[in-house]
């Protein structure tokens, strides 16, 4: 109905016809800069001053109702003679035969004839008023359906507005779309000054009143679609505050009326009242409908607006049943006793629909609907009484009243209610005869309708086949699928079950509810799901971090796009769709972006699915707007899918697509079939299952133990194998099983990864899996007679890439998958911590409460850190066990596995590229059973490689014949030149399919009608495609051998006279490679490490090289021009990396020596990543220039001394900076090209201290050898090693006679502060050295082999400096000749030098005695020490604590000594001095003495409470202490055990770990000590057992304790974490006990309970 200011401009539009300013007002006022959409109606008051020639005054003053049934008789003579300008007499005459609005709206022409109108007036008031009531329905309606985009508004016509539904913009790249209701409300707050100001209207008043109105409501809210009629479990819902459509008259008898009521509130009245207004309500209308034969609804709930629309509001019911109940008991007592059957038959028993809130969520509030279907057969030509309750005016009560209800327009209306006889009797005839016709017309329609609903001969099933498998036999697993869905009733959730039949990668849910009671529930219950919010995609981190952080492919992101009902956070609470729009639609748009980035998801790999199960009825909808950003970034419908629940929602859905996108997605949309036939299709299409439906895990004694799905998807990293693996699958009932078992083969056999399959099928055949020579000495290593002492075993197997090692492994899995619980890391990019939690969980999968476990055998391939991931899986050791628990299996790859093997400390295996006799003979038996189940096995190009036993004839001659005929310069030629750069210079390497088929011309990736393989054919052969997992899951295409990969290079470059420089060249230009595709990350990684990776033989390579293996082979081809262009381009595609600046400055410095050049990259890369090993190379750079000055001049000048010291001087500072950087190290998380390199390297930089150490060698040897000082002038000599030591000034060396001498010491005297701190600086880098190796490990059991060379090297620079600086004993005994009393204070400082010489003069090289010094030496050093220590003036703690080690050291050496102190003597000089310094110093050695000398002895007594009732504060003083000075090496290395307690007391307490080693060699003089140590066995010698004291303590909370007398109890640390349960159970334990510098250390933990 249309309000006031509605009615104002209906009238001034009719008026506008007269004249034609009126119309220009008009046409210039509706421009879109003239008008907003409160001033739509504020203007039609504006322009009634320009209607015509009537006074203005007297239209503007004209007020009107808004209905014309309202109108009275003044209303209509003023509408006629004002609006309308009818002469005056006629208006006065219709006015004396009192014309009401009511009568005028009734009327026809012939009526204003009778009462006298003329007939032109007659016509042109019966027009007005029709057009009048056109445009008062048309414009309400007009008004809800247009919409605002860019500027078009309602548009005039030349004498009536006739709004048109606008058509809305194409999708625009803005994340934002605005609805009607958002477009009013950004007009609302800016609102355009009308033309005409002069003729001013309170705007904000007319604001007012259209917001009342019920227009603004409609305007506001969204439609809402109706529950389907006469349909029962449609699982639909209502949204509060939507709108329903208008009710009307019948039509054409099937399609249904609808009205609108509301119940009163519980508040308001009793419930029995209230259901008694319900079932009159329902009955009445219910008669009304079977009297008039027309289908109809009435919604209690809802609310009626003046138009007749309905607004959802809602009913607070507080039980279904009651409603039922009433409504089947109160039915006969409406109608007439003959009629009760056939009204129950048309009255549909209630429907209750759910009310939703406007943000999802669900409410508490119902709607109640009753469907009333009178058909022909219940109805024939019956008439309908109801018997209601009506009030007695007279009597005051309720009476039964008999009453006729009929449909009269959009209402109810009760003829019997007409007290006139005479009326009644008419109405009731003409309804008698009305009825016959309508019982006829209604039989027609339902024929006519029977016909129409016949079965559609639809196509909509094939349609669904095709979408999903994109014309293929079946749904793919490696399709990645993106779901968007809305909220699914809960009855209808069974028909998501599809869901958890496909690999789902993400699910975009807009329930906010769906976790509670949605398909996320529902999906939950059987597979894993992590729940994401959009703005976790819109981080700045590149695609692989945001892979690895959301475990993107290894489970399915349910990711919530309307926020979670249940969430804490304000931020992600659910919104309603405008504050949706505006707050949250750019972090999905955001969202989808990355989702649809070439390099997360390929675009032929994707499909997305649309699952909608309510109308989208609105352009403002969420889902609508996520549609839309997948249009955008997917650029089209080709990778979507569109399932409707029915055709309504389709035809919403359609239309609102082609209106936003301008696309017809007829094609895309499934709407005919039921979501259980959908269901049921897309299950069909799976791929036979290849994987046991139920999968068994060995458990103790024999048993199994059922390892569930969602279980086993936890475990990400991990591809588990189980007892029964590949056992009564799906796919071995099918009739495809021959051609899947023929594919498994081949794959393999091709140089595809070996399966499980393989193995399985292998079973089954006449001949097995073919088993290696080394296969036995494997299983023999993992299942050794003696059980394994340690919880956790490493076992290396060293091989050749491409000699089987892999697969040999698997081999052995495979035959102890019951024994073991057996598992692979299948995700090389995975943390060493979150394999061993997961690892654990595997463990202790079924056994959680009970003790005792299957040891897990875990597979691991060429992992860089074993023994980190060993103690990861120790610390994640949760329950009571001691036993075994783990075995790592690594495979390691290098060129020389029998080198490797012989330099390990870990028990292994090797295997080379070379076959036994035996081994060629089983392959050529394979071959025979090969050609007789496959065509061409004589392709399989990896397995005759084996079989040829690595011929490179046979693979010349086998790349020779494929690739003959390659056009080098075609993108065949180009891609294959690539992939054999790569596979041979980086192992493991790959391209990703999708870049593959990019580079060959393959653009459609859809439909794909030629594949790789065709394109690439024959080259093809060479190649293989394979699935990768590590960066996210996608194909990618390899090589099948590296050995073919070398030849291919070779060929190309002796065949087509292409060089490495010009293919490496082609690699860094093609943009192609860069760009965004699945892979990118670990290509572009993949190629700069061919560039900047050196091979180290320490770290298993077969030599030590400058440069990449690239490289180097580059500049043998090109020389060093071909290498700095390459570098160069290098840095031009990779220009944040530092590492290629770094390769760059070294290619200068090696290789061109170009200092100037190589020192600007240098700092180019510190400037790009400033760590340890970029200032290392500055230092590096300006070393190597200091040696190549040295090194070309034949004799020193001044100026080259002053350039040597300046350039020395840089060096430092540079290796300076490079140690301080070292601390931090460890907490740089790397650079985005460090991918390949899994975990950084546990190793601490010690490059900046040995780069500043042979500096300052150097420049010492440079100052030794000048004119200054010739070696045969002793006294210049002595000079100016006096000045270095600095005990003489430099001045001294000027000869007055000699301008040559005096010229060097000016320089000199510039460097004067440098010169004299070489010494000390080398003193303390000798000190950091000691330190480093004294007191720290390394961590990992390999890096100690590596770690002795360094050792060595220390050594070599040490003696030289020795060599400087100490004097011989000649100069001291001519010293001592010429001055017989020499000085206190140079006594004290021989023996210094004498103990420095013999590297005794520090706490660290007094440890090192215990291994290098003999009895005698050790007599020796303790003589200096205590002369030092005796004759002192002031007594240096460091002193104190250095002569209290030597004797310990001596004790240790030769305990029969004479000169050793007593042991009493020692603990009270320590304990002097540990009164002197305190709780808080930093001399973790003090501390160290006293856990070595106070500790508690067997018998647990303080032997005296003043000396030793700190002990316990001793301890924790050392650990802390430790941790100030060492803590930033701890990521790398540990503390070192020198000693042990023993069971003697005093200084025989104290056992050495060098003792310890002497007696193991005695029993095994052939087995390795580490062996021993690791293994465990060491502790299990009698003589071990007889040297040392086991130690009772107790376990609480995790931790070890140690209770002795007096109330002290001290905290030891287990050294291996696995030795110690958790759980927080106080037990009893036993164990030895080690002294670190850390702190006491447990070894060798054992659980009373236990023995």
């Amino acid at each position: 109905m249309l309000n006031e200011n509605c009615r104002h401009l209906v009238m001034f539009l009719q008026k506008v016809k007269s004249g034609t300013v009126g119309k220009m007002l008009l046409n210039n006022a509706l421009k879109p800069e003239h008008i907003n959409s409160t001033d739509l109606f504020t203007t039609s008051v504006h322009r009634m001053a320009f209607a015509g020639p009537q006074s203005k005054r007297a239209q503007s003053d004209l007020q009107l109702p808004s209905l014309i049934d309202d109108w009275t008789k003044e209303h209509v003579k003023d509408w006629l003679t004002i609006q309308l300008r009818i002469p005056h007499k006629v208006a006065q005459n219709l006015y004396d035969q009192e014309l009401s609005g009511a009568c005028l709206v009734s009327f026809e022409k012939q009526d204003l004839l009778e009462l006298g109108v003329p007939p032109a007036p007659a016509i042109q008031i019966m027009r007005q008023v029709e057009r009048l009531k056109r445009q008062s329905e048309t414009f309400v309606s007009d008004c809800v359906m247009t919409t605002k985009s860019k500027g078009k508004i309602l548009k005039s016509t030349e004498f009536q507005v006739s709004s048109e539904k606008m058509e809305t913009e194409t999708v625009s790249s803005d994340s934002g779309f605005q609805s009607l209701s958002s477009t009013l409300e950004m007009l609302q707050i800016s609102k355009t000054k009308s033309v005409l100001e002069q003729n001013s209207v309170d705007d904000t008043q007319l604001y007012a009143d259209i917001k009342d109105d019920a227009t603004f409501v409609q305007l506001k809210n969204s439609k809402c679609r109706i529950r389907p009629f006469d349909k029962s479990n449609t699982n639909i819902f209502y949204i509060q505050n939507h709108i329903l459509p208008p009710v009307a008259g019948p039509s054409n008898l099937l399609e249904p009326v609808h009205e609108y009521k509301l119940l009163p509130n519980a508040n308001e009245t009793t419930e029995r009242e209230i259901i008694y207004e319900f079932t009159k309500e329902v009955f009445s209308f219910a008669a009304s409908c079977m009297n008039s034969r027309t289908n109809g609804t009435i919604h209690f709930g809802v609310k009626e607006l003046e138009q007749g629309h309905g607004e959802v509001i809602g009913q607070d019911l507080t039980s279904f049943s009651k409603y039922n109940e009433a409504f089947e008991s109160c039915l006969s007592e409406y109608f007439e006793q003959q009629y009760v059957n056939p009204a129950r038959m048309c009255i549909r028993p209630p429907q209750f629909i759910q009310v939703h809130a406007p943000d999802g969520t669900t409410t508490n509030k119902w709607v109640i609907e009753v469907d009333v279907v009178p058909t022909h057969l219940e109805t024939q030509d019956h008439i309908f009484h109801t018997l209601l309750s009506i009030a007695s005016n007279e009597q005051k009560q309720q009476c039964k009243t008999e009453c006729l209800f009929v449909r009269k327009g959009s209402r109810s209306v009760n003829l019997l209610a007409d007290s006139d006889p005479r009326i009644l009797q008419e109405q009731i005839k003409t309804l008698t005869a009305k009825v016959q016709s309508l019982a006829s017309a209604r039989k027609a329609a339902e024929e006519k309708d029977l016909l129409k609903d016949q079965p559609l001969e639809g196509h909509q099933g094939q349609r669904l086949k095709q979408l999903v498998t994109r014309g293929r036999d079946a749904f793919e697993d490696t399709l990645q699928v993106i779901v968007v869905t809305d909220k699914c009733h809960p009855t209808e959730l069974e028909h998501l079950d599809f869901l958890k039949e496909i690999k789902l990668f993400a699910v975009l849910e807009f329930d906010p509810e769906s976790d509670v009671n949605g398909a996320c529930r529902f999906y939950r219950e059987d597979h894993v799901a992590n729940l994401h919010y959009p703005r976790m995609y819109t981080s700045q981190d590149s695609v692989t971090a945001v892979i690895g952080k959301l475990n993107l492919f290894k489970q399915t992101s349910w990711i919530f796009c309307n926020g979670r009902v249940n969430e804490e956070c304000e931020a992600d609470k659910p919104l309603t769709p405008n504050e949706w729009l505006k707050t949250r639609s750019g972090d999905v748009t955001n969202m989808i972006s990355l989702l649809c980035k070439p390099d997360l998801l390929s675009k032929d790999r994707l499909l997305v699915i649309f699952i909608l199960h309510s109308a989208v009825t609105d352009i403002s909808n969420p889902i609508l707007e996520t549609f839309c950003a997948m249009y955008r970034n997917l650029e089209g419908v080709d990778n979507m899918l569109c399932i409707c629940k029915d055709c309504d929602i389709f035809s919403h859905w359609k239309g609102l697509i082609e209106s936003r996108c301008k696309e017809d997605i007829t094609n895309k949309c499934i709407f005919e079939l039921t979501m259980n036939e959908i269901s049921s299709t897309i299950k069909n299409l799976k791929e036979p299952q290849t994987q046991s439906s139920r999968r068994f895990l060995p458990s103790t004694g024999s048993s199994s133990v059922l390892l569930g799905r969602k279980d086993e998807e936890l475990m990400t990293v991990l591809d588990i194998l189980c007892e029964n693996e590949c056992q009564n699958t799906e796919i071995e009932t099918k009739d495809s099983f021959q051609e899947f078992k023929k594919k498994v083969e081949e794959d393999f056999y091709r140089g595809g990864q070996v399966s499980w399959w393989n193995f399985y099928l292998s079973e089954k055949d006449r001949l097995p899996f073919i088993k290696r020579d080394k296969f036995d000495e494997l299983y023999d290593l993992i299942t050794p007679v003696q059980v394994h002492a340690s919880q956790c075993v490493m076992i290396n197997l060293f091989h050749h890439p491409g000699c089987g090692g892999t697969t040999l492994a698997m081999h052995v899995l495979w035959n102890l998958r019951r024994k073991f619980r057996c598992a692979v890391v299948k995700n090389n990019m995975a943390t060493n911590n979150e394999i061993a939690t997961q690892v654990m969980t595997l463990l202790t999968y079924g056994r959680e409460e009970q003790p005792g476990y299957t040891p897990v055998l875990l597979l691991v391939d060429n992992w860089d850190d074993v023994e980190d991931l060993k103690q990861c899986i120790l610390a994640c050791n949760k329950k009571r066990h001691n036993g075994l628990m783990v075995i790592i299996l690594n495979c390691e790859r290098t060129p020389l596995p029998d080198h490797s093997s012989r330099t390990s400390r870990i028990s292994n295996v090797f295997i080379t590229n070379n076959l036994s006799r035996q081994e060629q003979n089983l392959f050529s038996e394979k071959l025979q059973q090969l050609r007789s189940d496959h065509e061409r096995p004589e392709t399989f190009y990896a397995f005759m490689i084996m079989t040829n036993n690595f011929s490179e004839a046979y693979i010349s001659n086998l790349v020779s014949n494929i690739v003959k005929g390659l056009d080098t310069s075609s993108q065949q030629g180009k891609l294959l030149s690539f992939l054999a750069l790569l596979n041979t210079y980086v192992n493991g390497s790959y391209i990703s399919l999708s870049l593959c088929e990019e580079l060959v011309g393959i653009r459609n990736c859809l439909i794909k009608q030629e594949t790789f393989d065709d394109k690439m054919n024959p080259f093809s052969t060479l190649m293989i495609t394979f699935i990768v997992e590590e960066h996210g899951t996608y194909q990618a295409v390899r090589f099948l051998h590296q050995m073919i990969a070398r030849k291919c290079l070779e060929f190309l470059i002796q065949q087509y006279r292409m060089s490495l420089f010009d293919i490496t060249n082609d690699v860094l230009l093609c943009d192609k490679l860069y760009k965004s595709y699945m892979g990118r990350d670990f290509l572009v990684q993949t190629i700069h490490s061919m560039l900047i990776t050196r091979q180290r033989k320490e770290l298993g390579d077969d030599k030590t090289t400058s440069f990449s293996p690239l490289i180097e082979e580059i500049n043998k081809e090109g020389g060093h021009r071909k290498v700095k262009e390459v570098l160069e381009r290098g840095i031009d595609r990779f220009e944040k990396s530092a590492t290629m600046s770094q390769a760059l400055a070294r290619h200068f410095c090696l290789q061109e020596k170009n200092f100037d050049r190589a020192i600007k990259w240098a700092l180019d890369a510190q400037g790009k990543r400033s760590d340890s090993y970029m200032a290392d190379t500055v230092g590096q750079v300006h070393k190597s220039h200091l040696k190549k000055i040295i090194d070309d001049s034949k004799y020193a000048t001044p100026e080259e001394l002053d350039e040597c010291l300046a350039l020395g001087f840089k060096a430092v500072k540079a290796f300076q900076e490079s140690q301080e950087l070292a601390k931090k190290d460890q907490l740089d998380e790397g650079s985005q090209f460090d991918l390949l390199v899994r975990r950084r390297n546990r190793t601490y930089n010690t490059s900046g201290y040995s780069g500043e150490t042979e500096v300052m060698m150097i420049l010492l040897e440079v100052i030794l050898n000048l004119p200054v000082c010739p070696a045969h002038d002793r006294h210049k000599r002595d000079q100016m090693l006096q000045f270095l030591r600095g005990h003489l000034p430099l001045r001294s060396l000027y000869d007055g006679s000699n301008t040559t001498i005096n010229q060097f010491v000016d320089v000199l005297v510039d460097h004067e502060t440098f010169l004299m701190s070489l010494k000390q600086r080398l003193k303390e880098s000798f000190s950091f050295f000691e330190h480093y190796f004294q007191y720290l490990k390394p961590r990992s059991l390999e890096r100690e082999a590596v770690e002795e060379r360094s050792k060595r090297k220390v050594s070599e620079y040490f003696k030289k400096y020795i060599e400087i600086f100490s004097r011989s004993e000649e100069e001291k005994t001519s010293e001592k000749a010429s001055k017989p009393k020499l000085s206190l204070h140079q006594q004290i400082e021989d023996q210094r030098s004498y103990l420095e010489f013999k590297r005794a003069d520090s706490f660290a090289g007094l440890l090192q005695c215990l291994t290098d010094k003999n009895g005698t030496e050790m007599e020796n050093i303790l003589k200096k020490w205590q002369f030092i220590f005796e004759n002192s003036s002031y007594t240096n703690g460091k002193d104190t604590v250095n002569f209290i080690l030597a004797n310990i050291v001596l004790h240790c050496s030769k305990p029969s000594s004479k000169l050793l102190k007593k042991y009493e003597d020692l603990v009270s000089l320590l304990n002097e001095e540990l009164q002197k310094v305190g709780l808080n110093s930093k001399q973790t050695e003090l501390y160290y003495l006293s856990m070595l000398l106070m500790w508690p002895g067997q018998d647990k007594r303080l032997e005296s409470i003043k000396t030793y009732q700190y002990i316990g504060q001793y301890v924790t003083s050392a650990k802390r202490s430790f941790h100030h000075r060492f803590s930033h090496m701890f990521p790398a290395r540990s503390a070192i055990a020198h000693f042990f307690l023993g069971k003697s007391s005093g200084l025989k307490r104290i056992v050495s770990k060098v003792k310890l080693d002497q007696i193991l060699m005695s029993y095994s003089p052939s087995r390795n000590l580490h062996h021993l140590w690791q293994s465990g066995e060491a502790w299990n010698k009698p003589e071990v057992e007889r040297n040392l004291l086991r130690v009772k303590g107790t376990s609480e909370n995790g931790d070890i304790y140690i209770n002795y007398a007096g109330n002290l109890k001290l905290q030891v640390r287990p050294v291996y974490l696995g030795d110690i349960r958790s759980g927080y159970s106080r037990e009893n334990v036993s164990f030895y006990l080690g002294f670190t510098m850390e702190g006491p250390v447990a070894y060798n933990i054992k659980y009373e309970s236990d023995t």
